[in-house]
């Protein structure tokens, strides 16, 4: 029997096809050998020749394609069919357009191994912002034929960094002790145990517009005992290109407070996301689990 690879990469994607072409290229690069890990590409309906795209892989790559009918936004699903086919004990989720480092994906695999518990894994995303600020320069600073080196290069340079930057220097890389360490959890370069995500109920498929599902997904695996972590190591370059509407976001995070209905979530609609962790600081909120502790002793002494 062919043993299981190391780690199942899937990828979501939708009319991006040069872009999942970068993500693609960056996967033949990487240091961990071909039959340790698969690529999962879920395509949610393209029509840019993206399923022949990726066919042309199949010899460099241990590869799958799935596809599912345009029927508006539905990454949640897309993602979701990946992790059904999902054969590596830890999954990692890409963008379409994330360029990842040769050793990005060895980087993720090592912090699961480190440990005997489950691990939510955020990588660094290089030129990664909430708009489309100054992407014509990150493009020009890329080159494609040797992304190692240009990642090598922000890295020193301290260029083009995560935008998530401020949060990790103010609050550490040990995201772990946070109240709410699930907060950073985006699904451009994360990657989190296989069996813990089908276990906690995957992707929320209400989800239908952008924003949302990822976190929604990492509060539910913190609940359940995941250790997260920032791995700088699994450092990539997000490869510039227009952004959805991200004020779809906006009804996404009050349908996630409702949804778990605790002091910490209720903060998410209405509070700068960087600025949540010290907000539940400032106001001395009980962490979530305390929260819901209370609510059934309370339950149980109304009874």
């Amino acid at each position: 029997m062919t043993p299981p690879p190391r780690c199942s990469v899937i990828v979501p994607t939708y009319n991006r096809v040069d872009l999942l072409r970068y993500t693609l290229d960056s996967l033949v690069r990487q240091s961990l050998p071909r039959d340790a890990f698969e690529v999962l590409v879920v395509d949610d309906g393209s029509s840019d020749g993206t399923a022949d795209l990726v066919a042309s892989y199949r010899d460099r790559l241990d590869l799958g394609y799935f596809f599912q009918e345009d029927r508006g936004y539905r990454v949640a699903k897309a993602r979701n069919t990946g992790l059904r086919h999902a054969r590596g004990p830890v999954s990692v989720f890409v963008d379409s357009g994330m360029i990842l480092h040769s050793r990005a994906l060895a980087a993720h695999c090592a912090a699961h191994e480190a440990v005997t518990g489950p691990v939510a894994v955020c990588g660094y995303v290089h030129g990664f912002n909430e708009t489309s600020e100054n992407g014509e320069q990150i493009a020009r600073s890329i080159d494609y034929d040797d992304p190692d080196a240009t990642i090598d290069a922000f890295t020193e340079h301290e260029q083009w960094q995560d935008v998530r930057e401020w949060y990790y220097d103010h609050y550490g890389d040990e995201l772990f002790r946070l109240a709410a360490p699930w907060l950073m959890f985006w699904t451009c370069n994360v990657s989190a145990n296989t069996a813990q995500v089908k276990a906690v109920g995957m992707f929320d498929e209400a989800y239908r517009t952008w924003g949302g599902e990822d976190i929604d997904l990492a509060y539910r695996l913190h609940e359940d005992g995941a250790r997260f972590v920032l791995r700088r190591d699994a450092t990539s370059i997000h490869c510039p290109h227009p952004k959805e509407d991200m004020r779809s976001a906006d009804a996404n995070h009050r349908y996630f407070a409702a949804k778990y209905d605790t002091p910490i979530t209720r903060l998410v609609p209405d509070t700068d996301i960087f600025l949540v962790e010290q907000a539940i600081r400032d106001g001395g909120l009980p962490t979530c689990a305390e929260h819901r502790a209370a609510q059934r002793r309370d339950r149980a002494g109304a009874a």
